[in-house]
């Protein structure tokens, strides 16, 4: 009985010893194909993220071209104020240190749009942010997503292009006027647009103004607020039933901005919206306001 009983326990021995190493043997081939399929997802990823920076790099790179055509061949200069000039008065009394009495005495840009037209017949206007890098002719299409994946002639490019929100009417702007583009990185189309939520640009005054230009008029606009945000729709109004429903929105805009610009928005003003992604989650915003606006002679041109 001992004897059996020794045996019965070595062969108890052996199998757990067997066992044990069959066990072993498989949590390490088990982690060698988790490790293998670590590796391949890892460089699936690594495949895809360079071929995203190569697109990312092409349209970057024919973005550039695309401004540098333009550049070439757009006629844009300042402009003195003419009989033609017609400065809006604000309803309220504004202090003689307000920068806004300096703005009023700023040049206007004038365009002409033959050539542009030529590029692109959806060419509605043309644009300047002091401060900043935006100094483009922007566009206009029936949606708002067609130019999010378009250049200025038409070809897909992921860096998009400037463009007018569909609803508004170039030829009389509507109480608020909105103009998108992508925030680039590389500070093309309204990447440069963050700098106005830092110190080097909110310290110059100089900076809070904007300068438009479409074949009907030319236009400056004082800036009012700015601010980032978690994305949103409710600054994207175009139209609104009556005064009080304008001055609640412009109130809105105000109490909303980063910066304090001591400026006023009344029932008869009417808004610039500016909005670019600062990142995935979050909007970069620009309000300004219509100050000064001269009708064109286009009959002489």
């Amino acid at each position: 009985m001992n004897e059996s009983n020794k045996l019965t326990n070595k062969e108890k021995y052996k199998n757990n010893y067997t066992n044990s190493k069959k066990k072993v043997k498989r949590r390490i081939k088990w982690k060698n194909v988790i490790l293998f399929l670590f590796i391949i997802i890892f460089f699936i990823i690594f495949i895809i993220s360079v071929i995203n920076i190569i697109k990312w790099k092409i349209d970057s790179t024919n973005t550039e071209k695309q401004i540098n055509n333009i550049n070439d061949s757009a006629t844009v200069i300042e402009k003195e104020d003419t009989e033609n000039t017609e400065i809006i008065e604000p309803e309220e009394e504004i202090p003689k240190s307000n920068p806004y009495w300096d703005y009023i005495k700023m040049n206007l840009i004038d365009v002409d749009f033959s050539e542009l037209k030529l590029k692109n017949n959806r060419t509605v206007g043309w644009i300047q942010v002091n401060g900043t890098n935006v100094n483009y002719p922007f566009v206009q299409y029936t949606d708002n997503s067609y130019y999010l994946k378009h250049s200025f002639d038409n070809s897909y490019n992921s860096a998009g292009w400037v463009f007018m929100d569909y609803r508004n009417n170039v030829k009389e702007f509507n109480k608020n006027t909105i103009i998108y583009a992508h925030g680039r990185y590389d500070n093309t189309m309204f990447g440069s647009l963050r700098k106005i939520l830092t110190s080097g640009w909110l310290n110059n005054v100089n900076n809070y103004v904007i300068k438009l230009s479409t074949e009907e008029e030319n236009t400056l606009w004082q800036v009012f607020s700015v601010y980032r945000i978690p994305t949103t729709n409710d600054y994207l109004k175009i139209d609104f039933s009556n005064d009080e429903k304008f001055l609640e929105f412009a109130n809105t805009l105000i109490n909303r901005s980063a910066f304090n610009f001591n400026t006023t928005v009344s029932a008869n003003d009417k808004i610039l919206t500016l909005s670019t992604c600062y990142n995935d989650d979050d909007k970069v915003v620009l309000h300004a306001k219509l100050i000064k606006i001269e009708k064109k002679n286009n009959e002489s041109r």
